[in-house]
């Protein structure tokens, strides 16, 4: 069983900052792929970046390339996602996720479906 605490979603205005935060309680936290996803109203959930196991290796969606950071630190189990320039567009629940199945040491996953472990989300409203 893995516990994953998002934290760190607040209200800010356009162009501005934001630092998510994923703690995981699992002692084996350090061989899984980790993955941050994003839900708005009315949408479906999609893929927002993806880091490997060993942190080599990570993946953005278009939509956040070159805004969006993703890191971890295997020693204390945390998964961050650094978000600047923000748009309106970006408001939406934001999710990290864990994969607990075996994983390539540079891989990085994108569907929802290759992740089996969730947060509870945590909310990141940005104004205009």
């Amino acid at each position: 069983q893995v516990q994953l605490v998002d934290s760190g979603g607040g209200l800010v205005q356009a162009g501005g900052s934001l630092g998510l935060s994923c703690a995981a309680s699992a002692r084996t936290f350090s061989s899984y792929s980790m993955g941050w996803f994003r839900q708005a109203p009315g949408k479906e959930r999609e893929f927002v970046a993806g880091i490997s196991w060993s942190g080599g290796g990570t993946y953005y969606a278009d939509s956040v390339k070159g805004r969006f950071r993703i890191s971890r630190d295997n020693a204390v189990n945390m998964v961050y996602l650094q978000m600047n320039s923000l748009k309106p567009e970006d408001t939406a629940v934001y999710y990290c996720a864990a994969r607990t199945l075996k994983s390539s040491i540079g891989g990085v996953y994108t569907r929802a479906s290759h992740y089996d472990y969730w947060g509870q989300g945590t909310q990141v409203t940005v104004s205009s």
